[in-house]
């Protein structure tokens, strides 16, 4: 198994001194990973491997005030040519069937996501300078909640 993501939309929440505060948290201990503060326009990189097609995953979030917004995926072409371009409202479905493919455009807000980690996946999070292994973080099996809090102009 590579790596599960559990996706939640929610409102925003209460507003911070320092811009948007993106915390990094193990689900099942409560330790801080990375607590970071960020600006609306700063990028958030995510990378895993897809166990089921072998295929490299790259997703790209913004921060945006309060939340992130998925802006673009990529299932990477293991022949390094250029994945086919699809529809946002074509991703759900794409995530499931295989096949390497790139999106843009998607605008899916979130203010937490659960990553599950699984043995294949290596998965990576670039938010600023810092680069976090999961796996290394939480190991096999673990899980990884990203969280946004807050926003102050």
């Amino acid at each position: 198994m590579g790596i599960i993501l559990i996706l939640i939309s929610t409102g925003l929440s209460s507003a911070s001194p320092n811009g948007v505060v993106v915390d990094l948290r193990d689900y099942t201990t409560g330790r801080k990973i990375v607590s970071r503060s960020s600006m609306p326009g700063d990028i958030i990189t995510f990378t895993w491997n897809n166990s089921l097609f072998r295929l490299k995953v790259t997703e790209v979030y913004i921060i945006k005030e309060g939340f992130i917004e998925q802006t673009s995926v990529t299932f990477h072409d293991p022949n390094g040519k250029k994945p086919p371009v699809i529809r946002p409202e074509e991703v759900d479905d794409f995530y499931h069937t295989g096949g390497p493919f790139t999106a843009e455009g998607i605008a899916r807000p979130f203010k937490k996501i659960i990553f599950l980690i699984g043995d294949y996946g290596n998965p990576v999070l670039k938010i600023g300078d810092s680069s976090i292994r999961f796996k290394e973080e939480v190991g096999f099996g673990g899980a990884v909640i990203l969280e946004v809090k807050g926003y102050q102009p």
